[in-house]
């Protein structure tokens, strides 16, 4: 969205529990670690999920006095559209990136941030039960039937944002918590995963596996990014490290010069 510049990163996904906001705040932070200048704008007043993480963050850098990247955040009140377009613009001014957390539930405002993204994120767990928002499946053969409400919601949106300027919305599915052994079923989600993405318009990218390491992180408010100059780094959070950095390079942001150096 051309609003003083900024990319606009909307994580948008109705169904509740599929890391998108534990997703969002390492984008944020991994941007920002990055030199990119960043903020984050949480759209569930409900939750918080996303502002409370950051919340936490700030208390960790107050209480244990250590210098952590904390970037401008805000939880949107009050939830209608003007005061999110009012949000964007202030929270976006001077900045190269804006990262939107929506609530796992359709409303006019979440709907709004869909059509303003610059790229539409949505995370699922890789299980056929995550994937039927996007798209049915047939329960013998495994192939796709149609897309479901959700990516028909989608394409609205990104319809509407060609309308208003022109621009197209990269919509990016993100397989979370994939499973580190191979396995018949994941290779039955992985392949009706490739055929809706060929048939509703979307990329698909790997995200976080499913780690205890996240859960454990949000009290504190600190990311897998962090651990290392906290001295809290061990072998076992490498390999997560790892994952997390190819994910955020796997959206293909736009680059001032050079790669991104995470």
């Amino acid at each position: 969205m051309a609003v003083n510049g900024v990319h606009l990163i909307v994580f948008a996904n109705e169904k509740g529990g599929s890391g998108k906001s534990t997703t969002a705040v390492h984008t944020a932070i991994g941007l920002a670690k990055a030199g990119r200048r960043v903020a984050a704008l949480d759209l569930d007043t409900r939750q918080r999920t996303l502002g409370r993480y950051l919340d936490n963050r700030a208390e960790t850098v107050r209480r244990e006095s250590v210098d952590l990247i904390l970037p401008v955040h805000e939880v949107l009140d009050p939830l209608t559209v003007p005061a999110l377009e009012t949000a964007v613009a202030k929270l976006g001014e001077g900045r190269e990136f804006l990262i939107i957390d929506t609530p796992g539930r359709d409303d006019d405002v979440a709907r709004a941030a869909i059509a303003m993204a610059d790229t539409l994120v949505t995370p699922i767990n890789d299980s056929f039960i995550d994937l039927d928002l996007i798209g049915q499946v047939d329960p013998e053969t495994f192939k796709v039937k149609r897309p479901s409400f959700y990516a028909e919601l989608i394409w609205d949106q990104r319809k509407l944002r060609a309308r208003a300027d022109g621009a197209t919305v990269d919509w990016v599915v993100l397989r979370n918590r994939l499973q580190h052994v191979e396995a018949r079923n994941m290779r039955r989600v992985g392949n009706a995963v490739a055929e809706l993405s060929r048939r509703v318009g979307f990329r698909v990218i790997p995200g976080l596996g499913e780690r205890v390491i996240y859960r454990e992180l949000f009290p504190r408010g600190i990311t897998l990014l962090d651990l290392e100059e906290l001295g809290e780094l061990g072998i076992s959070h490498i390999a997560a490290r790892q994952e997390l950095r190819e994910m955020i390079s796997a959206l293909e942001l736009p680059q001032p010069q050079g790669e991104l150096a995470l």
